[in-house]
């Protein structure tokens, strides 16, 4: 590292500490120069692919838009907030682990339901209703049938009809 004060490449690491969320590393340095001390910050660099849109646009991987999409399904559902951050943290690792320069945007709507999924089964229907473009009824029926809920009986009975 060189020195920011002279140039010099003859600098010494005299303590190094790793941050609370250790995630980056403080370094301070002396230089054998000119004798001044200086601070570094380590942190690894990690580049997410690039989402491909359905049109075919690609966008930069946004972690802030991915937490939107929980909030809109989370609205007011009883859900705590290091759920949402446990789900993004896992897509995000999905993501990196795959070790692509781009990945669909269907694949990424697709992790976001299966964390839903596993969330909460309200926000999960939500979702799939707004991501898979819901037409009528049967759709979310579908989905109701593949959760493995007790599906309510939609249809009047002629009994119902001569109540009603």
């Amino acid at each position: 590292m060189k020195c920011p004060f002279c140039g010099a490449d003859d600098t010494q690491v005299i303590d190094s500490r790793v941050n609370d969320e250790g995630d980056s590393i403080r370094r301070r340095r002396r230089c054998g120069a000119c004798d001044k001390r200086f601070t570094t910050y380590e942190t690894a660099e990690l580049h997410l692919p690039q989402v491909v849109k359905q049109n075919g646009t690609r966008e930069e991987f946004k972690r802030e838009k991915l937490r939107l999409s929980f909030t809109r399904a989370l609205h007011k559902r009883p859900v705590p907030t290091e759920y949402v951050d446990n789900a993004l943290n896992h897509i995000t690792q999905k993501i990196l682990s795959l070790g692509e320069r781009e990945v669909p945007a269907r694949d990424l709507g697709e992790m976001v339901m299966h964390e839903l999924k596993m969330m909460d089964k309200v926000a999960y229907i939500r979702f799939a209703s707004v991501y898979r473009s819901f037409s009528d009824v049967d759709d979310f029926s579908d989905v109701i049938r593949d959760l493995d809920l007790p599906l309510v009986n939609t249809k009047r009975s002629s009994a119902d009809d001569e109540k009603g």
